[in-house]
């Protein structure tokens, strides 16, 4: 795991000297986050980096997953669908099912953090331990709720407002509270396994079980496969491409343990991809995260064609490793990509057809917005800066203070 010294080549000398500042302000203090799951996604992604820095600067940084069965877990599926504003529903009974698992987690998690850093709906109802005195309590949201459904929203809001502050993602995902709130942006390691520089060979020697011809272009989605990530209509719009262009398509992804969808999401793909030898679905298991990383650096154009995206960290590592892109105007992607400058935004299946034809068809145009989007990154979206903005919080909640993160 890599140190915080061996990032300043990246971010410089002081920006590590400012986080080790700000970190003596915390020194000693316990922050303890709960999120629904160890592997799959962006929050458990992040958590795996940020929670040894901030051992690395002093902090008693802990992990805990609150576990649940099949019913919970499509609840909690459900309430994130919504919450997006998604056609899915969760009735009265089914919240209180959710708040009868968070009861039953209380015996394995112990709430005794100064801290309790929550993440998403899933743990919610954890705030019920809440009243050790000076302790402060921090829901973190990563989804989009922009335009949630109003009767779902409504079960969640009273519980939200029993915690001390709350995190966004965006200014567009910050509903009307009765506590305060605080932006924070997600962010991606450029040290880890998934982003580090690649060779050509180890990118042909970790792609080479799939099947795929690194000389023909190859149009690229990495991401769970969720509804609201569209793979199906990642099919139609290369369908379109490929009238023009000989190329092929990767559907790259996996599931997780708090997303029963994605069984089924999968088997929508195969059968869409099934009359086409050129479209290549690709199970990735956990821990796969050198193939992601080669499958990006080897694409011709990354998309990210969301119908809805709480940030999209698949597009900050696409703007990292300098690639094309093309992505949906949803949720937190127009925060990253400015359209014609950093990629290409867009609002439909034809759309994103255009665009990836456009890329396809001029290389030159792709590197010049690829290379200003790894800048875009490095100053905006690197795991330094993100670390910086949660040692400020927990500053900031423990002394009652305010902050401003830009």
């Amino acid at each position: 795991m890599p140190l915080l010294d061996d990032y300043k080549d990246m971010v410089g000398q002081s920006v590590i000297e400012e986080l080790r500042v700000l970190s003596e302000h915390l020194k000693g203090a316990s922050i303890k986050n709960v999120n629904s799951t160890a592997v799959g996604g962006g929050v458990a992604e992040i958590l795996h980096r940020m929670v040894p820095l901030l051992r690395e600067l002093g902090l008693d940084a802990r992990w805990d997953v609150i576990k649940g069965g099949e019913r919970f877990f499509q609840i909690t599926k459900n309430i994130h669908n919504a919450l997006h504003g998604a056609d899915a529903s969760v009735s009265a009974d089914d919240f209180e099912y959710l708040l009868e698992t968070n009861r039953s987690n209380f015996d394995n998690i112990a709430c005794d953090c100064d801290v309790m850093f929550i993440h998403d709906p899933q743990p919610i109802g954890l705030v019920e331990n809440k009243g050790r005195e000076g302790q402060k309590w921090i829901w973190r949201c990563h989804i989009d709720l922009s335009v949630p459904k109003k009767e779902v929203w409504d079960l969640l809001k009273p519980y939200v407002e029993r915690y001390d502050s709350a995190v966004f993602s965006a200014p567009v995902f910050s509903p009307e509270l009765s506590i305060r709130q605080f932006l924070i942006s997600p962010s991606i390691d450029p040290l880890s396994e998934k982003n580090r520089e690649l060779a050509r060979d180890e990118i042909e020697r970790a792609l080479s079980p799939f099947n795929l011809d690194l000389e023909k272009p190859m149009i690229v989605q990495v991401s769970r496969f969720d509804y609201l990530k569209d793979p199906v209509g990642v099919i139609e719009s290369y369908k379109i491409v490929k009238e023009n262009i000989d190329c092929q398509l990767v559907l790259a992804g996996g599931t997780a343990t708090d997303d029963p969808e994605s069984e089924i999401v999968l088997e929508k793909v195969r059968e869409a991809a099934a009359d086409d030898p050129d479209i290549h679905v690709l199970l990735i298991p956990s821990g796969s995260d050198t193939i992601i990383n080669a499958l990006q650096r080897a694409a011709s154009v990354v998309m990210q064609k969301s119908l809805r995206e709480g940030f999209g960290l698949t597009v900050t590592e696409a703007l990292w490793k300098g690639k094309p892109l093309v992505a949906s105007a949803v949720g937190g992607i127009p925060l990253q990509v400015k359209h014609r400058y950093h990629g290409l935004l867009c609002h439909s299946v034809e759309g994103a057809a255009y665009a990836v034809k456009q890329f396809l068809n001029s290389p030159e145009f792709g590197a010049r917005l690829g290379e200003n989007g790894r800048e875009h990154v490095r100053h905006n979206y690197l795991l330094t800066r993100h670390l910086k903005e949660y040692l400020l919080l927990f500053i900031a909640v423990r002394h009652d203070a305010d902050i401003i993160t830009l």
